[in-house]
This record gives structure tokens, sequence and C-alpha cells, in this order.
């Protein structure tokens, strides 16, 4: 069963001391507005330097790179959708999915996540939320040795349909909430 320690917190995901900050990406890796945007502007050109190397991806896949000048040391792009597109429960799935799968491969044992695709994508907050469990789930049991995940959400309000989506997954793993 998983060991990993799930917290679900409002706060700013570019403020997160942790190994891997997920980006709710686009899959031409363009760092434009929303989490993407306050991710270049904090963490400096490198990211989408490294981005314009990396890209594009197809729709459903994750990208690494390094972190630039945040408190990670990579940023791990869950493409969910096309640039100017929408996000869809099996792009959202198959996104993250990946970005576990390379957290696993490059040694990220704590990591920040956003409500990849409820904001400029449109995705129902609380099917992100479920999606965001269920994936996360089939990662531990496949072996993720992850010690933090650290639900990283804009505000109160979109807290609750993610503790309510993780209770339910993680019913006797779920860690603190705060």
């Amino acid at each position: 069963m998983p060991s990993a320690t799930i917290v679900i917190v409002s706060g700013d995901i570019v403020e997160q001391e942790v190994d891997a900050i997920v980006n709710a990406a686009n899959n031409d890796l363009v760092l434009g507005a929303g989490v993407a945007g306050a991710i270049r502007r904090a963490g400096g050109p490198s990211i989408q330097d490294e981005c314009d190397t990396h890209g594009p991806i197809r729709v459903g896949e994750a990208a690494i790179t390094g972190a630039g000048k945040l408190r990670a040391r990579f940023v791990l792009h869950a493409a969910s959708m096309s640039l100017g597109g929408r996000t869809t429960r099996d792009s959202l799935r198959s996104s993250m999915d990946d970005v576990f799968r390379l957290a696993r491969d490059h040694g990220v044992r704590t990591m920040a996540v956003p409500a990849v695709g409820t904001g400029i994508a449109g995705f129902p907050i609380d099917e992100c939320a479920r999606v965001m469990a269920e994936s996360l789930r089939a990662a531990l049991d496949l072996g993720w040795q992850a010690t933090e995940i650290r639900f990283v959400l804009f505000n109160e309000d979109t807290k609750r349909p993610f503790e309510a989506a993780f209770w339910s997954v993680f019913p006797r793993d779920f860690g603190p909430v705060s």
C-alpha cells in the first residue's frame, strides 16, 4: 500500500519547495498564461527554453525540464490540452499517468500538483480531483516511492472537491489536510 503523505492546501504552486512542480501545460509546451505563465515568470526563461527543445508533445503526454529559479529540481509538464484547447478526462488521466511515470523514473519523492486543466482549459474541478486521485493511486500501486504529494489549489473552495475525492480513493492512506 502507498506510504506517501497526501496533502491538500491552498497556496501558490511556484512557492513550493519540492523535488518537482507539475505544470498545467499545452502540448506545444508554450508557457503562456495561468499556472504555466506563473511558472515561467517565477522560474525564469530557462524553463521555456527547455520546453522549446522538448516540444511539441502529444496531448496526454508529459515532459520534464529543469525548474530554473524555482525551489524545485524539476517541472513536470502535463499536456492535458492543445494550445487554446480544452482538457478532457482521457487527456488529463493520460498526462497525469505520464507525469507520475516521469517522477518515478527521475527519483522524484516530493511533488506539488495544481488542479491541472481547471483554469484556462475549462475542466470541472470535481472531476479533476477524481482523475488525479485515481491516477495517483495507480502510480503508487505500481511502485512509485513518493514521500509527499501536495495538491496546491488556488483557494479554499477548490479544496473541498479534492478532499472528497481523495477520501474516497485513499480512505485509510489520506495524510494531513492543512
